[in-house]
């Protein structure tokens, strides 16, 4: 970030990223907390998720706003004005990336009574294991602007996707070998769905760092592989 000949300039950019910063680390830790909830079964933890989602949502106006008053206030052009369209695009996504830790946390509240065998929900937990290296490593380029960092992390979206439609056919499968697998795992295909989303958005803050720290889009399609729609459902004769 250069230096501007009026500091408090530097401050505004400064604060404006140490908050985003602020932000993601919070996101990160709602959806590890909201898997460890859906594994562990553990309603109190879900109920938490629930809660701290509400500082996220908090955060994001904060940044949005503070963001609109320093267009306002500086008339940015060049690096500044993308410094400050990023914070605002990846706070975006972040608060998202909340709201959908938040959903994966309520369908554990849903859980309660329900027949769990844990092997039902090792493939989501590995799917979400993923993501979060996915989500730690981009908003870690984001922190120290390194644009080859936020490369890897899009070029992989296609490696959640494969690894969601394969457990959306797991799922799938278990359904039909066992109606009593079936409301668990309706329940586990909505979550798995909210991880696959977590890894879009993170891909989504890539593609924003790479164009802070160049000014170019990415001129390659987003290499997405996710054939669930694709999925024909046998249905028994």
């Amino acid at each position: 970030m250069p230096e501007h000949i009026v500091s408090s300039f530097d401050s505004d950019l400064k604060e404006l990223s140490r908050r985003v910063v602020e932000m993601g680390g919070q996101a990160e830790r709602l959806v590890a907390d909201s898997v460890v909830a859906l594994v562990k079964r553990d309603t109190e933890l879900a109920q938490k998720v629930i809660v701290l989602d509400g500082p996220i949502d908090l955060l994001q106006r904060e940044i949005e706003e503070k963001a609109i008053l320093t267009i306002a206030r500086r008339q940015p052009l060049a690096i500044d004005l993308r410094e400050i369209v990023a914070a605002m695009r990846i706070a975006n996504d972040i608060e998202r990336i909340g709201d959908l830790a938040k959903n994966t946390a309520k369908r554990v509240l849903a859980l309660t009574g329900e027949f769990h065998p844990q092997k039902l929900v090792r493939g989501v937990e590995h799917m979400s294991g993923m993501v979060l290296e996915q989500l730690k490593s981009v908003l870690d380029s984001y922190a120290s602007r390194d644009d080859e960092r936020a490369i890897e992390v899009w070029k992989r979206d296609g490696e959640v996707d494969v690894l969601y439609t394969s457990l959306f056919r797991e799922l799938l499968t278990y359904m039909m070998e066992d109606p009593r697998n079936i409301s668990l795992c309706t329940h586990l295909l909505f979550c798995a769905k909210n991880i696959e989303r977590i890894g879009d958005h993170a891909t989504n803050i890539a593609e924003t760092v790479h164009y802070l720290s160049t000014g170019q889009l990415f001129a390659d399609e987003r290499p997405k592989q996710d054939t669930s729609s694709l999925t024909t459902v046998p249905f028994p004769a």
